[in-house]
This record gives structure tokens, C-alpha cells and sequence, in this order.
């Protein structure tokens, strides 16, 4: 399957990406899940809009970060910084990788399924990963040169020179 293939098809309450060619369909997220995402996308955008840095994107908007088997990925959240915006805006999927990718754990995600998403993040061109984990209240920090970090709640995410300026502690989206 291509990229253009999975924009015009419709699984109803799935959610889809394309890895290397292949459709992978799960199942929505949990309500534990959706909060998360929503408090960490509200303070990544005030942040953003207030110092005009990019563009938040909203959960599950894809990117193709791969042609030739096509890889679309969707993350719970991203960032692209203004000067990388596509203009115009595609109504598709966006042929780039964010500068900060956000996933956030479902009880149900497989860590290997995670860890190949992380890579697959990286290898594209992200710089900074997190990997938030509302269970066990700690988020992992990937970044581009190959380093990581685990936080706790009471610690800050940061948005290093991803999203310059951005502190959030951890607990304050869980």
C-alpha cells in the first residue's frame, strides 16, 4: 500500500498508519489516554502560539517519513517548527518529520512496537522524542544523537532545541 492509498481509505473508529508498505490498524485510544494527550497538546500549543514557534499538530495526523515501501505515521502529538511548515498546507500527509514527536502509552502498546516507532521517528529526522507513560507516571526522552533520559512526574519535559523555551512538569499532564 501507498501513502496516497491510506489517505483515501476509511476504517471507521480505527486508527491506521502504513509501516513500510504494510496497513497496521488499532483500536482508539482509552479516556486516560485522550486526557493526557489533550493537557500536553494544550500547554505545547500556548507555548508555541505565545512565542510563534510552528505548528502543533493534533493527535493521529500523518507524515510520510518513508517512501519506497511508503511509512506513515501518525503521532499522539507533533511539532513543526515555522520555518518547516509546508506551504501550502497539504490536505494529504505531509512529506517530513516533526521536530518533536509526543507518544503516549496505551495499557495495550507492546514495547518493541514502541521502541520500532521511536527509531522509525529518528531515523526520519525527528530531534526529540518523548515517550510518555501516564501508568507508571515517567515519560522517556529520545533524541537525535542517540542519547535518552527517563524522567518522573514531579520532573520537567523539556522541550530542549526542539521546542525552545517549553518546561512542563510531567505531572501537571498526567
Amino acid at each position: 500500500m501507498t501513502a496516497e492509498q491510506l489517505c483515501h481509505i476509511s476504517y471507521p473508529d480505527k486508527c491506521t498508519e502504513l509501516v513500510r508498505g504494510k496497513l497496521v490498524v488499532r483500536e482508539p485510544a482509552g479516556y486516560r489516554h485522550g486526557r493526557v494527550v489533550a493537557r500536553l497538546t494544550k500547554v505545547l500549543a500556548d507555548h508555541v502560539d505565545a512565542n510563534e514557534l510552528g505548528e502543533i499538530l493534533g493527535a493521529e495526523t500523518g507524515f510520510t517519513i518513508f517512501r519506497d515501501p511508503d511509512t506513515v505515521r501518525a503521532p499522539n502529538v507533533g511539532f513543526v517548527r515555522r520555518e518547516r511548515v509546508p506551504v501550502p498546507v497539504p490536505t494529504g500527509y505531509a512529506e517530513l518529520a516533526p521536530d518533536l514527536v509526543v507518544e503516549v502509552l496505551s495499557p495495550d502498546d507492546r514495547p518493541g512496537q514502541v521502541l520500532a516507532k521511536v527509531g522509525d521517528w529518528l531515523e526520519a529526522g525527528v530531534q526529540l522524542v518523548w515517550v510518555v507513560d501516564p501508568q507508571r507516571r515517567k515519560a522517556h526522552i529520545h533524541r537525535a544523537d542517540g542519547s535518552t533520559a527517563v524522567i518522573d512526574d514531579v520532573d520537567m519535559l523539556e522541550g530542549e532545541d526542539a521546542v525552545p523555551g517549553f518546561v512542563c512538569r510531567l505531572d501537571t499532564i498526567l
